[in-house]
């Protein structure tokens, strides 16, 4: 069997995030693997780079499958494109190394999300915040600087997990552009609902409900409490996978 990469978007918005559950059959690797495993006529599990949670969006999200099949890697994403629902497109497909896993094999991610403090556009509103305040961004980049390098980001999560919960933080940008804030935020790796929390952290400094130190004590206590809110799905898109 081949080794197979293919770099996917989708709109989370109704599904149960990306990673099959046994309580749901709406999440995106369940979709994935019916397809595949039809096209295939034989079962194919597919591993993507991290699993993006409930209502979580993605523009390239990245995974790979083994299959055994004539078709080309055109012909697979002219395949997948066609009994794949509309809100989920393939944008490219070809063979990996055998060797090649998308989640083991990840260098970085870079997430982004979107704050809006006006009105937003009627074709944007689906997938940002609107906040009821507007935050001051300088004092959430300053406050970001705290967040860089490597750290032990346990009060950043949310969930129980026997493995490390240190994580490195390579860069964080902060823009705004016609009423926009976006947040963006590139790591070796990230926990359960990280993204969401350091991005409602940021965002509660900014309007003054917590102070830039509220950081320092997370890192030191490591208990989620000492953080920000966590801010609601829909505003969070996975941007890119480095390998």
């Amino acid at each position: 069997m081949k080794n197979y990469k293919i770099v996917v978007s989708y709109d989370g918005s109704k599904y149960n995030g990306w990673q099959k559950q046994g309580n749901t059959n709406n999440t995106m690797q369940e979709r994935f693997e019916n397809v595949l495993s039809r096209m295939c006529a034989h079962p194919v599990e597919i591993h993507a780079s991290g699993r993006t949670d409930a209502g979580v969006h993605a523009i390239a999200q990245t995974a790979n499958f083994k299959c055994d099949t004539k078709l080309s890697p055109c012909e697979i994403k002219a395949y997948l494109n066609k009994y794949l629902p509309e809100d989920i497109l393939v944008k490219s497909c070809e063979t990996a190394d055998d060797r090649f896993h998308a989640r083991l094999n990840a260098v970085s991610k870079t997430y982004e999300y979107l704050i809006a403090v006006d009105k937003p556009d009627v074709f944007v509103r689906k997938y940002v915040w609107v906040s009821e305040n507007k935050p001051d961004v300088e004092i959430m980049r300053h406050a970001a600087k705290k967040l860089l390098g490597t750290h032990d980001f346990k009060g950043f999560s949310t969930g129980k997990t026997k493995k490390s919960t240190v994580r490195t933080i390579n860069w964080i940008d902060i823009s705004e552009n016609d009423g926009i804030i976006a947040i963006k935020i590139n790591g070796s790796g990230f926990l359960y609902n990280m993204v969401r929390i350091i991005s409602g952290t940021l965002y509660d400094i900014g309007v003054g409900k917590l102070e830039e130190t509220v950081i320092d004590k997370i890192f030191e206590t490591k208990i989620r409490e000492n953080a920000g809110q966590t801010l609601p799905p829909q505003g969070l898109k996975l941007v890119e996978v480095f390998y």
